[in-house]
């Protein structure tokens, strides 16, 4: 059975080049959040095996939904996704329970590295 995914990202064309990476890598993309409130929302609904989350967004950033996500589930696997130089949220994010973090612009083989690094 393939593994179920969360894309979390407020640019749609992000949202699109992760969700291509994987599903041609045999993952199941179950659905997509562009902000880190919808991204609770929809992780308590799907129950996704893995959720790749976007550092910097609108409404909630990632590492408060990373973290509301894991008062809702301590054993939620969160992969975070940031821009070059944002070396202190990483950090951040990394102290929060997130399992990774991929920088952006993506290299598909990383993605996939970190994906089943996590899910072991």
């Amino acid at each position: 059975m393939s593994h179920k995914i969360l894309i979390v990202d407020d640019a749609a064309f992000m949202r699109m080049m992760i969700k291509e990476i994987l599903t041609r890598n045999g993952f199941n993309v179950v659905g997509e959040a562009q902000d880190g409130a919808q991204a609770v929302e929809k992780y308590k609904e799907l129950r996704p095996d893995l959720v790749t989350m976007d550092i910097t967004m609108p409404e909630m950033d990632g590492i408060h939904a990373l973290k509301e996500i894991r008062a809702f589930d301590a054993n939620a696997k969160v992969i975070m996704c940031s821009a070059m130089g944002q070396q202190a949220m990483v950090i951040d994010a990394i102290q929060a329970g997130a399992k990774d973090f991929i920088v952006k612009p993506f290299q598909a083989d990383r993605v996939i590295e970190a994906i089943k690094k996590t899910l072991g």
